[in-house]
């Protein structure tokens, strides 16, 4: 296959080329070279791009609805308006990469690295983001509901305004977090890490916080080497707490919650 007198196929070394608005739907693109490549509204639907590099890459407005993008660098790229409904993501390396507004319905990050990456607004219903480092993520306004979170890492992430209605959010670290005006009403947060998280605001009815870490109480000498930097109490200024489950959680004070 050749698009604008490239070769389409894996393993190419398209970096820097301009593909946008082509059709590369279901193009076998494993391992190739895309770093900084130009693909506005490009068609890459179904493709397998896994390994591929994708570091800087332009991808506003490109439809990536059930691509394969397992393994790839994908470091620095922009999705902004992007859809990739159902796409793979799993073990990627995605830092700083830009999904403002982009369409993320179920689509999977499983274990992948994505430290100061943008979702602001962003889709992400059903979304599959469980073990991934997501620390100082920029994730404003994004829709989690549903989504599966399950020992993450959101430490220092912007999650204000956000919906996360119904996710799995046990063992995740959201230790200095910023979740004030988030919706969390029937989220599922046992054992949640919520040291210096900020909940001003926000709507935690039904929530199961139960076994959460609040505080540094009972902690290890060690622990404490590490957790010494973040602020002790997280703060629930008018969070509303109806029905809330917070049994066994360890109260700002200290103290077990029976």
């Amino acid at each position: 296959m050749k698009r604008n007198g490239n070769k389409i196929r894996p393993g190419a070394n398209l970096a820097g080329v301009n593909l946008d608005g082509a059709n590369l739907a279901r193009a076998k693109l494993r391992g190739a070279n895309l770093k900084g490549a130009s693909l506005r509204q490009v068609d890459l639907s179904r493709a397998d791009l896994s390994g591929a590099d994708l570091s800087g890459a332009d991808l506003f407005s490109a439809n990536l609805s059930g691509a394969r993008l397992v393994n790839a660098s994908v470091k620095s790229a922009d999705f902004t308006g992007a859809n990739l409904n159902e796409a793979s993501f799993r073990w990627a390396s995605l830092k700083s990469a830009n999904f403002t507004g982009a369409s993320l319905f179920c689509a999977s990050f499983f274990e992948a690295t994505l430290p100061y990456s943008q979702f602001r607004n962003a889709n992400l219903l059903a979304a599959d983001l469980q073990n991934t480092d997501c620390s100082f993520a920029e994730m404003s306004g994004a829709n989690l509901w549903g989504a599966n979170l399950w020992v993450a890492n959101f430490s220092g992430a912007n999650l204000r305004f956000a919906l996360l209605a119904y996710a799995n959010l046990q063992s995740t670290v959201l230790i200095e977090a910023n979740l004030r005006e988030a919706n969390l009403a029937r989220a599922h947060m046992p054992g949640a890490k919520l040291l210096g998280a900020d909940f001003t605001n926000a709507n935690l009815a039904a929530a199961d916080l139960s076994g959460a870490e609040i505080t540094t109480e009972g902690r290890t000498e060690d622990d404490l080497r590490w957790y010494y930097r973040f602020v002790e109490n997280a703060s629930w200024k008018n969070a509303i707490l109806d029905g809330a489950n917070l049994s066994g959680a360890t109260m700002p004070d200290g103290t077990k919650n029976q």
